[in-house]
């Protein structure tokens, strides 16, 4: 072993073929649009069961008219690429391909097809619904797998890039008549890398005439994190002006309240406060759990109140063994 090399790690990695965004920026357009899965190598990136050849099988089971077949690749790419949070890898390499078959596949796996894909390209949350965390998407530069040692931030990356590569896909999806594809298209979006101003303006005109409530909290979530990572100075008024504005419903005024907690360090107003711990807060639990950003922060049903417990108490330690109080 070179030690030198590792002493050095990762920069002697950066721009070889161990570096995943060399990898994902190296695969010409033709070869994802064709499908092409023998002109990806796979058998350099193992899955976290097994070796990469075998997810191109799962793609092809998952891009095919056999619901029953595609239902059951989905889960098996879910455990695979995204096991208890994590990402790897080959799961980047995936990402190009499974937006494609979300685009034109069976409409019924539309949606958990597009959230495998934004699980893919953020960071580990386990649960982290605090101030800093819900809108996290970059992992901290230290983090390695195992199984390749390439930093998980460089697959993160790769995974993002091959998003932003294909906007075009995902804009029209906007505009699907399932909510849920809706949502899980805007949690999607929030992980552009550039052309952000764009996605930024899309986003703004699907809420102004977005009816569903999930997909409402969906795209303010989505716009928020874009203008977090990359500073839109003019976002924490967008979002103060939301939920301070008592004409709004009640989704939109919780919804912006947690974008305007992520945006800013200020403290809490009491306004605020008050809004996020009011009773009839609580009866919104059902309908933020099916927003894709609040479901892994708590997956037993509780992601509404163990998000706003955290964002409230950031110094007391949450539990984990059951919903909080306010």
């Amino acid at each position: 072993m070179d030690d030198e090399r590792w002493a050095r790690w990762p920069e002697p990695w950066a721009g070889t073929d161990a570096d995943m965004r060399t990898v994902m920026s190296a695969i010409p357009r033709g070869v994802k649009d064709g499908f092409k899965y023998d002109e990806i190598p796979w058998q350099r990136f193992p899955h976290f069961y097994g070796p990469g050849e075998e997810v191109p099988g799962r793609l092809a089971t998952l891009a095919s008219g056999d619901a029953e077949a595609a239902d059951r690749a989905l889960g098996e790419l879910w455990n695979h690429l995204h096991h208890q949070g994590s990402t790897i890898a080959v799961g980047a390499l995936a990402v190009p391909f499974l937006l494609r078959i979300a685009a034109t596949g069976l409409p019924g796996l539309r949606a958990n097809t597009l959230c495998l894909v934004a699980e893919i390209g953020r960071c580990q949350h386990f649960g982290d619904g605090t101030r800093e965390g819900l809108l996290q998407v970059v992992e901290d530069p230290l983090e390695v797998e195992g199984t390749t040692m390439c930093p998980t931030n460089w697959t993160i990356q790769a995974a993002r890039d091959a998003i932003t590569d294909d906007l075009h896909l995902m804009f029209p999806l906007l505009l699907d008549p399932d909510p849920d594809v809706r949502s899980a298209t805007a949690f999607v979006l929030a992980e552009a890398t550039s052309e952000i101003q764009c996605v930024s303006s899309t986003l703004h005109r699907r809420l102004a005439v977005e009816d569903d409530p999930v997909v409402r909290v969906s795209l303010i979530l989505s716009i928020a994190q874009l203008a977090r990572e990359h500073q839109d100075e003019n976002a924490p008024s967008w979002a103060r002006e939301l939920w301070s504005d008592p004409g709004r419903s009640p989704e939109i005024r919780i919804g912006a309240g947690l974008a305007w907690l992520c945006l800013v360090g200020d403290p809490i107003p009491d306004e605020l406060r008050a809004l996020l711990t009011d009773p009839s807060t609580d009866q919104c639990s059902d309908l933020f759990q099916r927003v894709p950003w609040l479901e892994p922060v708590d997956s037993y049903g509780s992601g509404l109140r163990r998000c706003i417990h955290q964002m409230l108490t950031q110094d007391v330690p949450c539990q984990q063994d059951g919903p909080p109080p306010f």
